[in-house]
């Protein structure tokens, strides 16, 4: 009998005795009146063991019979370690009717370690917003199917205020590629300014993730940022590349509120091409930004002005030197500079070969500016770095970039290129000082003075 039993026997018996009323008896133990006359009568009858529930001791009919036991058991035990959900999973398709929690109650009673060690909630700490606006701005990409739920899904990239909390820019694109961020981000100076940082996650088009260093990159100390990186230094924008998704927590808000609200106005209103969906984009935002933006804590915007040549600033580079024919080339484009000042050649000048958003390609030299200008394609282009360093180390570390190069076949050396192959051509003779040892040699004749 334990505690809690012992102290409803007292209580009980003080009743029996007549020393508390059963209202009283019922309060101390938080029993109802009618619980608590039942409890007295078993004591009366059967003596202290009537406080003991009479399923104590039983094994319970809920509990999980011996033949689904043993095939947990030997599963549980088995060569293939399975998790607690998989191995429930796995026992529902063979018909049995099992639970990830009494896998995990049968595991725990054999003294078997989890395939997969929990790790602990990490303590986090909410991040105060900034004061602000234009002091911080969160970028991110959600895919997601807008148009249709039986359509292709396609990815919504933004950009929010972190002060304000307002949408400052969104657009549609296939996939989070490096021509929608840049889209996204000529829309957002475009319309409000020039932010002091960016933050984002560590996608591969916004930051640089591969291991590959190239010389220059070692003798600078630091590796050069990907081609998005490289706009935001020009431009003067720091970008803070968050580690897990609830550092970016208000963006991550910000989708769920957008797949709830602007995919059910696209259907309401039958928007479902790219075109209508992205021209209703503007009335949206408006109205999201009336009902849900905030006021920043300061009232100064920290927005700076685009600079002139914003164009120019929104490009890929690519450093290059040019060839004997005064052409520079990137993978699949090559352009053709004219003649200096006084018929000057550009041979072996180093430039730097920008591809411009909209397709133009500039070569700019470092004192003289822009030297030469192709124009865009006549195709639909998009805009991605031709020049991926993630490639080049891949290819290095023998990755499968690109077609695989044939083994290269066994050199066959002819007897006159071997080595030596010349001595059966003119044999000494057997009388040639290289054929007799040095001890058979006569030494030379004195000759003495007269």
């Amino acid at each position: 009998m334990g505690r809690r039993d012992a102290r409803r026997l007292g209580v009980v018996q003080a009743a029996v005795q007549g020393k508390l009323s059963n209202r009283e008896g019922a309060e101390a133990l938080g029993l109802s009146v009618r619980q608590f006359k039942r409890l007295r009568a078993r004591v009366r009858a059967g003596g202290a063991a009537g406080v003991i529930h009479g399923n104590r001791g039983r094994p319970s009919l809920r509990r999980v019979g011996g033949a689904l036991r043993a095939r947990v058991v030997e599963l549980l035990t088995g060569s293939v370690k399975l998790n607690d959900h998989h191995l429930a999973d796995l026992l529902v398709e063979d018909g049995w009717v099992v639970s990830a929690a009494t896998v995990r109650r049968i595991r725990q009673e054999l003294h078997l370690p989890a395939k997969r060690r929990r790790r602990p909630p990490q303590h986090r700490r909410r991040r105060e917003r900034a004061l602000r606006r234009g002091a911080l701005v969160l970028i991110d990409g959600s895919p997601f199917r807008w148009f249709d739920e039986q359509g292709p899904p396609c990815t919504l990239l933004g950009a929010i205020d972190d002060a304000s909390g307002e949408i400052l820019a969104l657009t549609f694109r296939p996939t989070e590629d490096l021509h929608g961020y840049t889209v996204l981000l000529s829309e957002l100076l475009g319309a409000h300014g020039v932010p002091v940082a960016l933050y984002g996650d560590r996608s591969g088009v916004l930051v640089r993730n591969d291991a590959h260093w190239t010389l220059a990159e070692e003798l600078a100390g630091r590796q050069q940022p990907s081609q998005f990186g490289r706009m935001l230094e020009e431009l003067g924008v720091r970008f803070i590349a968050a580690t897990s998704p609830q550092a970016k927590g208000r963006i991550e808000r910000l989708w769920g509120t957008l797949q709830d609200r602007l995919a059910s106005e696209l259907r309401l209103h039958g928007h479902r091409t790219w075109d209508a969906a992205s021209a209703y984009l503007t009335s949206f935002i408006r109205r999201h930004n009336q009902r849900r933006a905030r006021v920043p804590l300061a009232i100064e915007n920290a927005f700076r002005p685009p600079p002139r040549d914003l164009a120019s600033c929104l490009a890929c580079r690519y450093e290059r030197i040019v060839a004997r024919d005064n052409t520079v080339s990137i993978p699949g484009r090559w352009a053709q500079i004219p003649p200096g000042p006084r018929r000057r050649t550009w041979h072996r000048a180093r430039v730097e070969v920008r591809e411009l958003l909209d397709g133009r390609l500039l070569v700019v030299h470092p004192t003289q500016g822009v030297i030469a200008e192709q124009p865009a394609p006549a195709v639909a282009f998009i805009l991605e770095s031709r020049s991926a360093p993630r490639a080049l180390s891949a290819r290095r570390a023998g990755g499968s970039q690109g077609p695989e190069r044939p083994a290269p076949q066994p050199r066959i050396r002819r007897r006159s290129q071997a080595r030596g192959a010349l001595t059966h051509l003119r044999k000494p003779a057997t009388g040639h000082p290289w054929n007799r040892s040095y001890k058979t040699l006569s030494p030379a004749p004195e000759t003495g003075g007269g």
